[in-house]
């Protein structure tokens, strides 16, 4: 049997970075916050913590973490149905690609947040990371492009987006001379979110017929700013269409691959728990994103 204070020790020193800012959370010293998750790892009979900078779980750390989640998650439902939710307040930890944070997801759950007392605390990532939150147990859903669900977790279709290739006339008469030939491609500056980001190779290569060697990359992690630097004439770069509508409204970028699209199919998965809470905000985020988002079978 889980004592339950040691793990929550243990989850405080992991969620907050260091045993000094643990200690701080608990209310406790942090000779005792420590001696709380060592005397945790004996009761387990291996290492949970890597003793690092910040502190770190061990594959075993992030299963019991997952675990306390789940009972904490479980144990605020059953407080907030007995009316004993002092705070007032319940905490929903979320997983969201960073291109749905910025067009539709809080659109699609602003009524939700309007009439419920719930708070996010959101982590953000690309489409095809999100999963890694929700398999080590930090979130308990996340937006993701993977249909098929994760073990002890469950999944929901939301919808798709579409992106293309954009860039303002200007750019486009200067790289683009004739047809997106290949040479052209590549020399051109072309603005990718961060390293793990593929989703304009793999147009390119449908489009080219060849994957290109791109010689001018141009790194901006920040969906938000995507649409104001492609805008700006300095890079071309791919946007969800909801971000360029405006912009193709006012004659300001154009598509550079007429009929070429990327399409992110997003699914959200969640912990397989009955939860009142999870249920509710799970149903408030698929309707809302079925108002938004592209709808195909």
């Amino acid at each position: 049997m889980l004592d339950y204070k040691l793990v929550e020790a243990f989850a405080a020193v992991v969620g907050e970075g260091g045993f000094e800012k643990g200690a701080r959370v608990l209310h406790l010293t942090q000779g005792a916050v420590s001696q709380r998750v060592k005397l945790l790892e004996e009761q387990a009979g291996c290492v949970l913590l890597v003793r690092s900078s910040p502190p770190r779980p061990t594959v075993a750390g992030q299963a019991m973490l997952k675990h306390f989640r789940q009972v904490r998650r479980l144990e605020d439902d059953l407080g907030a149905g007995l009316g004993q939710n002092d705070a007032g307040f319940d905490s929903l930890t979320v997983g969201v690609n960073a291109d749905s944070l910025a067009t539709w997801f809080f659109p699609a759950v602003d009524e939700y947040l309007d009439a419920e007392p719930v708070l996010l605390d959101l982590s953000v990532d690309d489409q095809a990371e999100t999963l890694k939150l929700l398999k080590a147990g930090d979130v308990l859903g996340c937006i993701a492009d993977r249909p098929e669900p994760v073990q002890g977790c469950r999944v929901e279709y939301l919808g798709d987006m579409d992106y293309r290739l954009y860039a303002t006339p200007s750019y486009k008469s200067k790289w683009y001379h004739d047809d997106a030939v290949l040479e052209m491609v590549e020399t051109g500056p072309i603005l990718i979110f961060n390293r793990k980001d593929v989703m304009h190779e793999v147009l390119l290569t449908e489009a080219l017929g060849q994957r290109p060697n791109l010689q001018s990359p141009f790194y901006l992690p920040s969906s938000e700013q995507f649409a104001p630097a492609i805008a700006s004439g300095r890079v071309a770069g791919m946007l969800p269409d909801q971000q360029a509508a405006p912009f193709l409204e006012r004659g300001e970028i154009v598509d550079l691959l007429p009929g070429h699209t990327f399409t992110v199919r997003l699914h959200w998965q969640c912990w397989n728990i009955e939860s009142a809470r999870l249920t509710a905000f799970t149903k408030a985020l698929a309707n809302g994103a079925r108002r938004l988002l592209i709808q195909r079978p």
